[in-house]
């Protein structure tokens, strides 16, 4: 089972006409029509409407909005309606609510607020999702099913405390493997029963915050219990559908980058992939590509659904900005160049109450087409229906891997010490923004991932290492690649237990280094670093040497065999190494010590790149995003987008066609892009030419 089957990219999002009075039905669809949306996601937050109380349930209002929506010749992705909880399951049934981490039992509201181990959820929840599929599952306009909505959260009850025990018999077998894993001989808590464990909360381990826990291993296993506990939740209703609905494909809206739930271990029960883009700012392309590549490495390259982003502005931060002219165009086609095989909205009509009225939506309150985003999402539509189904199943022929590990995340960031300011997602996407200036396409994969293709792999703040990565990280350097990490890696093992080694534990071999020392520095202390390239410095003088700053954390570096690339200047460690790298076998095993700034950062990823001839053709542009897809047929697919506020004049790389607005582009040939703008080129196969040129340019301005 993958993806959906579908003409071409998926273009819709989110509705709601359960909201609306039937007669505002046709003039949605009229306005559907005009926009060119094809795919519609129904009935995620409908539980109470179909399930009025424990004994009856009720589909007529669902049954007219699927008969409509297929009349239409819209594509369905139709949820099972469990995204909340109606008020009287909480009534009848009060410990259906979650407990918070300060140990409150928290009543009816809101949404994210089902205990994920309550049976009756589960029997209920479950039962919805039976009914649901057995009723469309002949309905040829279903594509996809969707359960439940944005998995998150956290519960701390007595059934959630029953439910982790019962995962720690299954994990460790006995109390004697549990309190060595735990370290329980420390602060007297080696347990003797297991009803004697409790889940980490406020009122037993933790203070100050989930991050603050005075047992690390309990902790972990608490986070890693409560995403299974939610994978539970999904997999229940996966099945139920099944019974049914054998061949449709099912998935959830995962959110990126979110700590709550380690997505590689859900991945597995993914039919696809999907996710909500709702990046932190306006201004994050870097952030959003990573993601991309994070949601598209999950399914081993797999293409994913973008299942929501805002056609404008959100409404849940204190601060809402809109998305300026041609930026809904860019993120979208960005999200296309990295993988999606469909570009949803949420919304696609703009709820009237509530605490999303004034989230951005395709139709807004007063229903007009002549809007500034109405206008944009229909030009996006238009060309994605001259795209076809080109990009369709297309994958991404990377050579480098960065390794995306949740449970060093959050080993990490609940260690007590060396630097509580140090965040995983920051570390990782400095190097990811590394990567994604100098033009490279990336796999961002798990740590279990095959590496044996890979000849580069970057693995920021690897901090737990399990089970055979060490040996496979060397294999990479053995066989003529590279391998990058960074302070922090090589720690902890799959216990977050230290190791008895020297840092960086089994990583030491490859690194050719051992630290003995780290200083820890708040965020105005900066310590330069002077970078040497190698190679520009044994043909005498210092044009290969720069300076860059360091913060937060500064390994002491001791290197056993690794040459020295970069050195501190300040501190009573100035002129030791903070940046290494170490033959091993055929390879390269490289380590950067200290928290450099970006521009330290780019240098030491593109000496690594440059070895390895992997710089993109645009890798002087950094406002510049090039990537590539292949498609089944073997079309390669080449897209650029101007991410900057400025043109970009350049020249094509490779012969071919644009699909966009159809013209013959030339190798060589001078190109445009204005801000925001978008080229998607179906190369030749006879390959490229060169790299960049000048010249009087065909222009690709930001607007369909």
């Amino acid at each position: 089972m993958s993806l959906p089957i579908v003409p071409k990219i998926a273009f819709g999002g989110d509705y709601n006409p359960e909201q609306w009075p039937e007669e505002v039905w046709k003039e949605d669809h009229r306005l559907f029509d005009a926009a060119r949306i094809d795919t519609v996601t129904l009935g995620v937050f409908d539980w109470a409407l179909l399930q009025p109380a424990p004994d009856r349930y009720d589909f007529t209002l669902l049954d007219r909005i699927v008969e409509r929506a297929g009349a239409e010749g819209r594509q369905i992705c139709l949820a099972t309606a469990t995204g909340a909880h109606p008020a009287w399951l909480a009534r009848a049934h009060p410990e259906v609510t979650r407990t918070d981490f300060e140990g409150r039992r928290h009543r009816y509201g809101q949404r994210h607020n089902s205990c994920p181990s309550s049976p009756v959820f589960r029997r209920l929840s479950t039962e919805l999702a039976r009914r649901i599929a057995r009723r469309y599952a002949g309905n040829p306009a279903v594509v996809a099913w969707h359960v439940g909505n944005e998995y998150g959260g956290a519960c701390y009850c007595d059934l959630c405390a029953a439910g982790f025990r019962a995962w720690l018999r299954d994990r460790y077998g006995s109390l004697d493997a549990l309190n060595a894993a735990w370290y329980t001989t420390f602060w007297s808590h080696t347990f003797t029963d297991w009803d004697e464990i409790e889940p980490p909360s406020a009122l037993t381990e933790h203070w100050r915050g989930p991050n603050h826990t005075a047992f690390q291993g309990i902790t972990l296993d608490y986070l890693r219990f409560m995403s299974e506990a939610m994978l539970a939740n999904f997999t229940d209703e996966k099945a139920a559908i099944r019974e049914s609905s054998p061949d449709v494909p099912v998935t959830t809206n995962l959110m990126g980058m979110y700590r709550p739930i380690d997505y590689h271990r859900w991945a597995p029960h993914l039919d696809f992939a999907s996710w909500d883009n709702y990046p932190p700012d306006d201004n994050s392309p870097a952030w959003m590509a990573l993601t991309h590549d994070l949601m598209r490495g999950l399914k081993n390259g797999q293409p994913f659904w973008l299942m929501e982003q805002t056609p404008s502005h959100t409404a849940s931060r204190d601060v809402n900005p809109v998305k300026r002219p041609g930026v809904m165009r860019l993120w979208s086609w960005q999200a296309v160049a990295h993988g999606a095989d469909a570009v949803l909205f949420f919304q696609l009509r703009a709820s009237r109450g509530a605490c999303e009225k004034y989230h951005g939506a395709v139709i807004g309150h007063a229903g007009r087409d002549d809007t500034r985003v109405f206008r944009e999402v229909a030009g996006l539509g238009a060309e994605l229906d001259r795209l076809g189904g080109a990009t369709l199943g297309a994958r991404t022929p990377a050579r480098v891997a960065l390794l995306f590990d949740w449970d060093s995340w959050w080993a990490l960031e609940i260690s007590d010490g060396p630097s509580r300011l140090l965040r995983y997602q920051q570390i990782v996407h400095a190097y990811y923004k590394a990567l994604w200036t100098a033009g490279v396409d990336v796999d961002v994969v798990p740590v279990t991932a095959d590496l044996t293709d890979c000849q580069v792999v970057v693995a920021p703040a690897l901090h737990m290492l399990k089970g055979d990565l060490a040996q496979r990280l060397a294999a990479v350097a053995e066989r003529g690649g590279s391998v990058l990490t960074t302070f922090l890696s090589g720690r902890v093992d799959e216990d977050d237990n230290a190791f008895l080694a020297d840092v960086p534990g089994p990583l030491g071999p490859l690194l050719g280094i051992r630290i003995d020392e780290w200083d820890a520095r708040p965020p105005e202390v900066v310590n330069p670093v002077r970078l040497r390239d190698a190679e520009a410095g044994a043909a005498g003088g210092s044009a290969g040497e720069v300076e860059v700053e360091s913060r937060l954390l500064f390994e002491l570096v001791i290197p056993q065999g690794a040459e020295v690339l970069g050195t501190y200047q300040a501190d009573f460690y100035a002129g030791t190494p903070a940046v290494t790298r170490n033959r091993h076998g055929a390879g390269h095993g490289w380590y950067v010590a200290a928290g450099l700034d970006q521009p330290g950062v780019d240098w030491v990823v593109r000496r690594v790149l440059e070895r390895h001839d992997l710089l993109g053709p645009y890798a002087e542009l950094p406002e510049l995003e090039s990537t590539v897809r292949v498609a089944p047929d073997g079309t390669r697919l080449r897209f650029l987008l101007n991410h900057g506020t400025e043109p970009i004049e350049t020249t094509a790389y490779a012969a071919g066609t644009d699909l966009l607005g159809g013209e013959r582009i030339e190798a060589g040939q001078p190109i445009r892009l204005g801000p925001t703008g978008v080229l998607v080129l179906r190369e030749d196969a006879a390959g490229p030419a060169g790299r960049r040129g000048t010249g009087s340019p065909a222009d690709r301005e930001g607007t369909p």
